[in-house]
């Protein structure tokens, strides 16, 4: 899914939507990996996906296929406590605190990380941390040159608990659904990582 929504395929995007739905992903877990693309592929994908699931969940229903609707996630704090649970998911991720030229450079991008990605997109609890890293590193592995984020999204699915057998079945994931670029940026990302922790 994540990977379709990267590269704006949607017949691909369709195909998988009928099959995570067909396996038991809640409705409110395929939004919530859609929405979250939008950090990552930008608005214009994500509501395009979005639209896209829209058009599944109808066609399904009119089929007398009753997907399940899943929960919605729980409060999420704002303001202050949005960025500080921001920065402490951050750091929980990456395994240490962020910091940088980069963030030091340009300092309301650092907030924009912390409060709004970090903070309200991984206080949404209804995707675990580990589905929204999968969800993470499919897209990433779509896009071209964002080597650098899809290794660093790589070395966060290993602190969230995934293996690296693991993220080796996305990219034969990926490269069986059509994404061949995808799986060996993946497959890359992941020996880059693995070798870099030896």
């Amino acid at each position: 899914m994540a990977a379709a929504t990267a590269v704006g395929d949607m017949p691909r995007l369709n195909q998988a939507l009928n099959q995570g739905l067909d396996a038991g992903l809640t409705l409110s877990e395929a939004k919530e990996v859609l929405v979250q693309m939008y950090a990552y592929t930008g608005f214009p994908r994500s509501l395009n996906a979005l639209g896209e699931l829209m058009k599944v969940a109808d066609a399904r229903k009119q089929r007398g296929i009753q997907d399940a609707p899943g929960r919605e996630p729980g409060p999420v704090p704002t303001g202050q406590q949005l960025l500080e649970l921001g920065t402490a998911n951050q750091t929980k991720l990456v395994g240490a605190p962020v910091r940088g030229a980069l963030f030091a450079f340009s300092p309301i991008i650092d907030e924009y990380l912390k409060s709004h990605l970090f903070g309200a997109m991984f206080a949404r609890d209804n995707l675990d941390w580990q589905s929204r890293e999968l969800a993470t590193v499919g897209a990433l592995s779509a896009l071209p040159g964002v080597e650098s984020q899809l290794q660093s999204h790589v070395g966060f699915s290993l602190n969230v608990g995934l293996t690296a057998a693991q993220l080796r079945q996305l990219a034969d994931d990926l490269a069986q659904r059509g994404h061949p670029e995808a799986a060996a940026r993946a497959r890359t990302a992941i020996a880059q990582v693995e070798a870099a922790k030896k």
